[in-house]
């Protein structure tokens, strides 16, 4: 489950043009289509910081959960879009691959089976209003185990002019939320590629958009926005 408000997410992955927000901008691409896994969730596995079971949240395009089942994991990935989860099935059919893709509403996660260790989430959390935020904290944490750990990637207040966020990302509230089930160990601003160059960007974004302030492009020359990486145990 996702607030309605930000953007009718199925058409999205539909290939149709949709709206950012209550008549905001229209969008007619995917900006977190990378063909690929998001370069931070790449990191963290290179450091060791995943332990299969693995559930990511939201999984969208399935390139993260599809890049984990390629390093050997055992994967779950949910998301509130049917249409991405069909997607998603085919893109592991044709691989060869593995990842149990389901659709699930991310403040119950009814059908989801107990018993992870770790929790993915790159950019889905900040998609929910405060009071889903701590529903879908509150239902990780019952389907995670002791001591499990949980990665979330979430934008933070400031990138409102490109998402109109349905909730506060600032740091004290998602502080806030998260220490009721789980014990956060690192929160830190990092940088979110998205498939865009300086030139695209500029070129597709409007000016208030285009103007947010960026961590600069990565080695692809894919602009960075700001996003918080945290890191946290479950309690």
């Amino acid at each position: 489950m996702t607030d309605d408000k930000l953007m009718d997410f199925d058409a999205l992955y539909q290939g149709k043009s949709v709206a950012v927000g209550d008549g905001g901008e229209q969008l007619d691409n995917i900006p977190w289509r990378l063909d690929g896994p998001q370069p931070v969730v790449v990191e963290v596995a290179d450091n060791g910081e995943f332990t299969g079971p693995v559930l990511e949240s939201g999984c969208g395009l399935g390139d993260n959960a599809l890049f984990l089942a390629e390093r050997g994991y055992e994967v779950t990935a949910f998301d509130a879009a049917p249409t991405a989860i069909e997607q998603d099935k085919a893109k592991a059919a044709q691989r060869g691959l593995k990842v149990d893709f389901v659709v699930a509403d991310a403040t119950k996660l009814d059908g989801i089976a107990s018993g992870f260790n770790t929790a993915l989430d790159s950019a889905m959390m900040h998609c929910l209003s405060d009071e889903q935020r701590r529903d879908y904290l509150a239902a990780l944490h019952a389907v995670c185990t002791p001591g499990a750990l949980l990665h979330i990637l979430c934008f933070p207040d400031t990138i409102r002019a490109l998402f109109p966020l349905p909730g506060h990302t600032d740091e004290a509230s998602l502080r806030r939320d998260l220490d009721q089930h789980w014990r956060v160990d690192r929160m830190e601003m990092r940088g979110y590629a998205t498939s865009f160059t300086r030139e695209q960007w500029a070129a597709t974004m409007p000016p208030s958009v285009a103007a947010l302030p960026a961590e600069g492009v990565d080695d692809r020359g894919r602009v960075l926005i700001p996003i918080w990486q945290i890191r946290a145990i479950r309690a």
